[in-house]
């Protein structure tokens, strides 16, 4: 009876409606967007202001101005002291960070639900009334050298990450790293700084995204009290970042750090973005990544790899269109003790090459759909994980109506849908190999090939 309780209950999680939370929008006359997600299991809310600008936008030779300028926003404004928004939060029991990706740069505040005003009345502030100093470039500018030693430079997988998006894009600049490149980080300046912050930093450049235990009207009413005013950027034109050209070639590489423990294989290809309106092709690139690598057990590259051939000790796929332009589409393998680079790339090229042939397994293909509708059900349960979902999507050139509409966009997948977007794998010269190594074992590989 426990047993049969347990399935009632799962089968009501998955035949309810995906998006139980009401989702209001709206428009203020200086171009903010408004998304305002109601959810009233407890007393708490989460202010989100999200910029249509990172560091794909920034301009040639100022690598990391995007980011650094997140660092900036905590400084002083012309009503708060520098630090001051994160010390009221904090005395107020709540929690608030930011954060920066190629597409868009995001400031949130996770407090209780009476305290909503308070917070716009800051977020607001410091949208357009920042303050800053040459004092505070110098000091934030070595916080984010320091923030580049420690995450990017101690770390060879890092390392090796920049090396692969620089290859990857021949010219788009997502083969920039977002933090930059260190030796423009260096000459960060106070103009660089002001200079994208008054271009982006604006209403008609921003989503406001209100969730939790709040009313749509009373969160209306505020955000034309608090943001309502304030000028929009006038001139402010849609983003067109460089294009890629054709890629007629395949890119390999080799990364050699002896601080790598463990030598793996990455082949990461050019793919296309869940586009507004036409989100077909990014779910069936979703699908693929899921029956080729989602689950180490049950995937087709687990099960052929790691169990019936044993040639791997790791093996994954991974695809996220929720990009503004072109992504990728990435396979993994991490050879068993015994197998070289060279044998794990054969192995995971042969593997794909079957599921290819054989097609999809319509059992597995089930099982998928089921855990990813369960997924996104219980995603809905973290208030905060979906305002961050609706940010990253309406930043990155979807609606709110394809956030609505991704769930039954992947159930309406088809087997040759998963075959079709599958053909990408087959062409090489939209892909970069690369491998990551050590000494050791790139000395082995060298004597394996003179051999």
């Amino acid at each position: 009876m426990r047993i049969l309780g347990l399935a009632l209950v799962a089968l009501t999680l998955l035949i309810r409606p995906l998006w139980a939370q009401e989702i209001s929008n709206f428009t203020l006359d200086n171009g903010l967007e408004v998304v305002v997600i109601e959810d009233h299991r407890a007393p708490v809310v989460v202010q989100m202001v999200w910029y249509r600008a990172g560091a794909a936008d920034e301009k040639p030779g100022v690598s990391g101005i995007a980011h650094f300028l997140e660092h900036l926003l905590f400084k002083a404004t012309d009503h708060m002291k520098a630090g001051e928004l994160s010390d009221t939060v904090a005395a107020n029991g709540g929690s608030d960070n930011a954060f920066t990706t190629w597409d868009y740069t995001a400031y949130y505040q996770r407090v209780a639900a009476d305290r909503l005003d308070l917070m716009m009345t800051m977020e607001s502030d410091r949208m357009r009334n920042l303050r800053l100093t040459k004092d505070d470039i110098a000091t934030e500018r070595d916080v984010i050298l320091e923030e580049r030693n420690m995450r990017i430079e101690n770390n060879p997988d890092a390392l090796f990450r920049e090396q692969r998006y620089a290859a990857q894009y021949l010219n788009h600049p997502y083969g920039i790293p977002v933090i930059g490149w260190k030796h423009e980080m260096e000459n960060l300046s106070l103009d660089d700084a002001m200079a994208f912050y008054r271009r982006y930093y604006a209403p008609n450049d921003a989503v406001l995204i209100v969730a939790g235990d709040v009313d749509p009207e009373n969160v209306l009413a505020l955000a034309k009290k608090h943001y309502g005013p304030l000028a929009p950027t006038e001139g402010l034109k849609p983003r067109h970042r460089p294009e890629e050209p054709p890629q007629l070639s395949e890119r390999r590489m080799t990364y050699v750090d002896p601080r790598v423990s463990q030598p793996y294989v990455i082949r990461t290809y050019l793919a296309p973005e869940r586009n507004a309106g036409d989100q077909k092709q990014a779910a069936a690139l979703t699908m693929l990544s899921e029956l080729l690598g989602g689950n180490g057990q049950t995937s087709v590259l687990g099960r052929k790899l790691q169990f019936e051939t044993q040639k791997a000790i790791y093996t994954s796929a991974f695809y996220d269109g929720v990009s503004l332009d072109k992504t990728t589409f990435g396979l993994v393998i991490v050879p068993s003790e015994g197998v070289s680079l060279a044998e794990g790339e054969a192995a995971l090229d042969k593997a794909v090459a079957e599921f290819i042939e054989e097609g999809v397994d319509a059992e597995q293909f089930a099982r998928i759909k089921m855990q990813l509708k369960a997924d996104l059900i219980y995603q809905r349960d973290d208030v905060q994980a979906l305002a961050n979902e609706y940010g990253a999507a309406l930043t990155s050139g979807l609606t709110l109506e394809d956030v609505k509409a991704w769930p039954q966009v992947l159930q309406d997948v088809a087997p040759e849908d998963v075959l079709t977007a599958a053909k990408l794998l087959q062409d090489k010269r939209q892909a970069v190999t690369a491998w990551l190594t050590n000494p050791t074992a790139q000395d082995t590989a060298k004597t394996e090939v003179s051999q």
